[in-house]
């Protein structure tokens, strides 16, 4: 493997003024040694980890980040600003910029290896040396490990500890370019059994216990009465690579001035190795510093607990140890992982979100875990239907039960056969929705009240808005039955029975006797107002439709706008504006993969030999009506391919209404064309959105400025298209 930084990835006069200036600066050397393909695309993707959180340190030190798919190989850029630049950390400017470029598919070495350079950041004798450094050379060699840092006035190599020789890290300046100590590294960090904070990453021999302090006072009367206090803590950061270490570093060191036994489990990019049960078991005290979800939390779940997010694990490592001790010593402590709650991780929405995250965000995220089960349930059921239809006519509604009359040889019983299993899926959306959005509440105990509201909305003909309102109320009744001390002796029953029984009755009275008229009213509403919809009204519609379907590509936007059309068909005789707002939706979700596609066929320099290939398989993506195809697309150039793709899936779902194209089947693509009313002017539409996304695609990515060092080739029009270079491979488009 080449060297992760070399002295042309080093710039020790960083003129740049803001961050996004440097993270451009760095960068354009990453991609003149061929390290970044796409300038832009790998810029967009660290921005988008800036938004996350700001990634300055304290001590002047800032360390933008991210995985991309435009990183050939793990890389690492340095500046160092002598004016200092704004990157968000609480004791001002940092100047010294560590830009680090990870590959999407980074392998659990080269992650590592970077990591080790975030806990080496954590060492006031490794920063000094490079603020003093004075050639690129120079700082590339400490950086990598090759040379030991020195700073003024001594020797002073890495390896001066901040407490004792002794209890120092053995790794704390170890090279950073060695695959095998950087994976012995990582896995000593979290082995289990670690005696001491002294087995930290990368040193496998437990440190002497630092001397005794008063710790044992602190503890609970619980605690063996002897022995130092001993903490268990997790970090993790959105990346993995940076600031979990750093926290990890941070605490471990603090730990050992405060003659506290600290053991970290950093849960990073490269995966994470369990504590042993016994270690957590032993612990006084817990302290999580992330920003995303700690991976199975009940582990820790009855201790004296301090949760924050990682860059407090990094700036106030004492104030957090002084905290959990302090919490034990008081006897405060989280609940034990509760019973019915599975295996007590959380709720599905906990597990995959982040623990910032405001009640809106998780309101959505309970919709759409309902959504996202009720779909396949929707597209089943909807193309056996749409089947059905097709077989047997459009009066195959009105047969019987196959039950009472199947003719094997005969068409209509077939299609009856296929038009009723249809039907009888559609049965379970509402339920399924409801259930799910429940089960996205309070995992599994929300199942089952869930499942009862959504087919009481069915009863009350209260219809996709019952269903709604029937899983946010089922998934709110079980959380507060949930928080309700219960006798240990009760305890066992209550998953089983006791919380099905109350929840479904408290779910039912509410949908039979409260809320079930009023909803099943508005319902009723909205299927008035859509059978009614006619003229301008229909294609603003339409407009509207189709903006949202590509707005965010099979995300919440997108799923709103499916949901609103399936709701419309997922009845045994839907009425003709139904169908047509579905056939508008569809339109409209086949057009930026579908473009994608067009573009890079057509002007394939503009694009990257990854998006190419993407391109390829976004032809099959889209004409099977998978608006995903287009999403590697947005994510590497956001700013030209959603506005793009937005104006054609409105032109799309505009013309689809104005045609009056219909359609039974909530999925499928081209491959139900067959199905379509007016199918031809359903392609025409379809084809005038593409054609219009992937004109402004072409056209906004054929105006974008060079970026420096790149070199213009000529296009097929005769005009110049900057272009990045890419050792032994032709020339793409920067």
């Amino acid at each position: 493997m080449s060297d992760m930084i070399t002295a042309d990835l080093v710039d020790l006069d960083l003129s740049a003024d803001t961050k996004e200036a440097a993270a451009r600066s760095l960068a354009e050397r990453m991609v003149a040694q061929g390290r970044v393909t796409d300038l832009d695309g790998f810029l967009a993707d660290v921005a988008a980890r800036e938004a996350q959180m700001p990634t300055g340190l304290d001590g002047g030190i800032g360390i933008p980040h991210c995985r991309s798919a435009h990183v050939t190989e793990p890389t690492l850029a340095f500046g160092r600003s002598a004016a200092g630049i704004d990157f968000g950390a609480p004791d001002g400017p940092a100047d010294l910029i560590f830009l680090i470029a990870a590959p999407a598919g980074a392998d659990d070495a080269h992650l590592t290896i970077l990591s080790s350079l975030a806990r080496q950041l954590m060492n006031a004798d490794f920063t000094a040396a490079l603020r003093s450094v004075p050639d690129a050379e120079g700082a590339a060699a400490l950086i990598r490990g090759d040379e030991a840092p020195r700073v003024a006035g001594g020797t002073g190599a890495a390896s001066a500890a901040p407490a004792s020789d002794d209890s120092a890290p053995a790794s704390d300046h170890s090279a950073l370019v060695s695959d095998d100590s950087a994976s012995a590294s990582q896995d000593s960090a979290v082995a289990p059994g670690a005696a001491s904070a002294g087995a930290t990453a990368g040193n496998t021999t437990p440190t002497p216990t630092p001397a005794p302090t008063a710790a044992p006072t602190a503890a609970p009367a619980d605690s063996a009465p002897a022995g130092p206090f001993r903490i268990v803590t997790v970090t993790s950061c959105p990346t993995g690579i940076a600031h979990t270490y750093m926290a990890a570093e941070s605490l471990e060191n603090a730990g050992r001035e405060a003659g506290v036994e600290i053991t970290v489990e950093p849960q990073g990019s490269a995966g994470f190795t369990r504590l042993d049960p016994a270690v957590i078991a032993a612990a006084d005290a817990v302290i999580f510093a992330h920003d995303v979800p700690v991976r199975e939390k009940e582990r820790f779940a009855g201790k004296p607990t301090v949760d924050v997010g990682v860059k407090a694990g990094i700036n106030r490592p004492a104030e957090l140890i002084a905290e959990v001790r302090a919490k034990a010593a008081r006897g405060e402590a989280t609940a034990p992982a509760a019973a019915g709650r599975g295996a007590g991780a959380g709720t599905p929405v906990e597990r995959t979100g982040d623990s910032t995250e405001g009640y809106g965000t998780k309101l959505r995220k309970w919709l759409m875990s309902g959504v996202s089960y009720m779909v396949p349930f929707v597209a089943a059921g909807g193309l056996l239907i749409a089947l059905g239809f097709a077989i047997g006519g459009y009066k195959i509604n009105k047969a019987p039960s196959v039950m009472d009359h199947f003719l094997w040889t005969q068409a209509d019983s077939w299609g009856a056969l296929l038009f009723q299993i249809g039907g009888v899926a559609f049965g379970f959306l509402v339920p399924v929705l409801a259930g799910y959005i429940a089960y996205g509440m309070a995992d599994r105990p929300g199942l089952v009240p869930g499942f009862v509201g959504g087919a009481i909305s069915l009863t009350i003909n209260a219809g996709f808005l019952g269903g709604l309102a029937a899983g946010l109320i089922a998934g709110g009744v079980v959380m507060a039955i949930q928080r309700v001390r219960i006798p240990a002796a009760l305890r066992g029953i209550m998953p089983v029975v006791v919380i099905p029984l109350i929840s479904s009755a408290i779910v039912g009275f509410l949908m039979f006797v409260v809320i079930g008229k009023p909803i099943a009213s508005a319902q009723k509403a909205m299927t008035d107002w859509l059978n009614g919809l006619t003229g301008t009204n229909a294609v603003l519609l339409g407009a509207l439709l189709g903006l949202m379907m590509c707005f965010d590509l099979g995300g919440p936007v997108n799923k709103v706008a499916y949901t609103f059309a399936t709701a419309g068909i997922a009845v045994s005789d839907p009425g003709d504006s139904a169908m047509k707002i579905m056939a508008a939706v569809m339109a409209a979700g086949m057009v930026p993969p579908l473009a994608m596609a067009l573009a890079t066929t057509v002007r394939g320099k503009l694009f990257t030999p990854t998006e190419r290939e993407n391109g390829k398989a976004a032809w099959v993506l889209g004409a099977s009506f998978i608006s995903e195809g287009a999403i590697p697309f947005a994510a590497a150039d956001p700013l030209r391919v959603i506005p793009s793709s937005m104006v054609g899936g409105a032109i799309t779902g505009a013309l689809s209404l104005t045609f009056g194209a219909t359609l039974r089947a909530p999925h499928g693509g081209i491959f139900v064309v067959p199905l379509i009313g007016n199918p031809l002017l359903y392609l025409v539409a379809i084809a005038a959105g593409v054609c219009a996304t992937t004109a402004l695609v072409v056209l906004l990515k054929g105006l974008r400025k060079p970026a420096p060092g790149t070199t213009p080739t000529e296009t097929a029009d005769g005009g110049t298209t900057p272009t990045a270079p890419e050792p032994e491979e032709q020339p793409i488009a920067a």
